[in-house]
């Protein structure tokens, strides 16, 4: 315990082993849903579920236990949601990028991102960026993710007339739903671990129904992950149609990451009067480097979870969580045979929660102000409209620039410095895409 202390500094940092150690559990319990839903997503692209299983695991385990080992940070590492929907519909679905390829794209952005971090080169980047355009990315890519979670439960379907219709109440569809509002429930009364226990009880009434059968082992040893590891085609990502994607990963990796950071750390009493957050630097450092581990692994952007905040609320304040959230990732390697039974319409509810999550950011937009609101608007709705979080960047990003010149705000911050990082970046996003 001791030793313990002394690494971790736990004393110092006003916590307890026990804390700790409960708070890791409460994290892992938050954000576990990512080992089915992630293989979920990916598959689609052609990638081996069982594979995906294995890496998920894998590279959430990495990722996490350097941050708790390394940079004595709570906050857990995992593939990241509306990433790896970028990743499966933008890319592999929309665009027809061969999954090897789009892990060469989303290895160059971990790339890109690391050379960012060298100098603080990122964070000044991330604070020139408008606060209401990194509100908007986030309430975006959640309006995007639960369409797909609609769409995967059966509920919107395609129509000639009209593009989307309600689809029909099947038996898995009405199941998907019980399993939503089970979530919804558990969520408000604020129970741990309610999105992957929403996930179990839908797949349970799965195999009532007879959709899903049982697995013939419960443990064993994990899928190999060698049909996607280190399969990654970097040579065929430096295309130059393909440079709007890689910048695509990388900007949203950085609002997603950052804004993770910001809000656990906030929670946590790290971020000054300024909004700057204290001891940064490693924190980057560990999602970078995970972002270039997980795409050689075989998935899609690794970034910081916000549902990390569940477990600092219970306690946590330093890395011992985290190693022990990892711990958890390590320990789910073996229960594969049950993780890869669970059929799309039992995830499909977490994507919808998830959704929400995320779209809650926009509550912090001044929707008195139609110069904010506008550039805003675009983002968040075109993102789930063209199926394409890439064309929501650039849209919002274009009409956030065009509105600000139009009426005169260029003159009006003609001496700050961050004011034109923050536009030559929007122009750089909108022009790769």
């Amino acid at each position: 315990m001791s030793f313990l202390d002394g690494y971790f500094k736990i004393t110092e940092k006003n916590s307890t082993v026990s804390r700790e150690v409960m708070g890791g559990i409460t994290t892992f319990l938050a954000m576990a849903y990512i080992i089915i839903v992630n293989p979920s997503i990916l598959s689609l692209s052609g990638m081996d579920k069982g594979a995906l299983i294995t890496v998920t695991c894998l590279a959430s385990f990495i990722g996490t236990i350097v941050a708790g080992v390394w940079a004595n940070s709570p906050i857990a590492l995992a593939p990241g949601m509306g990433l790896n929907a970028f990743f499966t519909y933008t890319l592999t679905l929309e665009k027809q990028v061969p999954w090897q390829t789009a892990l060469g794209i989303v290895f160059l952005s971990g790339c890109f991102f690391l050379i960012l971090a060298i100098g603080g080169i990122r964070e000044r980047i991330a604070n020139s960026i408008p606060i209401p355009l990194r509100l908007a990315v986030g309430g975006g890519i959640g309006l995007f993710i639960a369409f797909i979670g609609f769409k995967s439960m059966g509920i919107v379907v395609a129509n000639q007339a009209t593009y989307v219709g309600l689809g029909e109440f099947t038996k898995t569809t009405c199941i998907s739903i019980i399993g939503l509002f089970i979530i919804a429930i558990m969520e408000i009364k604020r129970m741990k671990g309610g999105i992957l226990l929403g996930i179990i009880i839908t797949t349970i009434l799965g195999i009532i129904i007879g959709d899903v059968s049982l697995p013939e082992k419960v443990i064993s040893l994990p899928p190999s992950p060698a049909p996607i590891m280190f399969k990654l085609d970097i040579l065929s990502a430096l295309k130059l149609s393909l440079i709007g994607p890689i910048f695509s990963f990388m900007f949203v990796d950085l609002f997603d990451s950052l804004g993770t950071l910001m809000s656990c750390s906030k929670e946590m009493g790290l971020v000054n009067e300024k909004g700057e957050i204290k001891n940064l630097g490693r924190m980057l450092y560990t999602d970078a480097a995970s972002t270039i581990m997980g795409a050689s692994l075989g998935t899609s952007t690794v970034t910081a979870y916000v549902e990390s905040a569940a477990g600092i609320v219970a306690g946590a304040r330093t890395g011992l969580a985290a190693t022990v959230t990892a711990l958890g990732f390590l320990l789910s390697l073996f229960f594969t045979p049950l993780i890869s039974i669970v059929p799309g319409y039992a995830t499909a509810p977490a994507l919808i929660v998830v959704g929400i999550f995320m779209f809650r950011q926009v509550a912090a937009l001044d929707f008195s102000d139609f110069k904010i609101l506008f550039p805003a608007f675009i983002t968040i709705f075109t993102m789930p409209l063209t199926y394409s979080i890439s064309t929501g960047l650039a849209l919002g990003f274009l009409s956030y620039l065009i509105v600000h010149i139009l009426v005169g705000d260029f003159k009006k911050n003609k001496y700050n410095i961050d004011f034109y990082w923050s536009n030559m970046f929007t122009s750089l996003t909108c022009l790769i895409n």
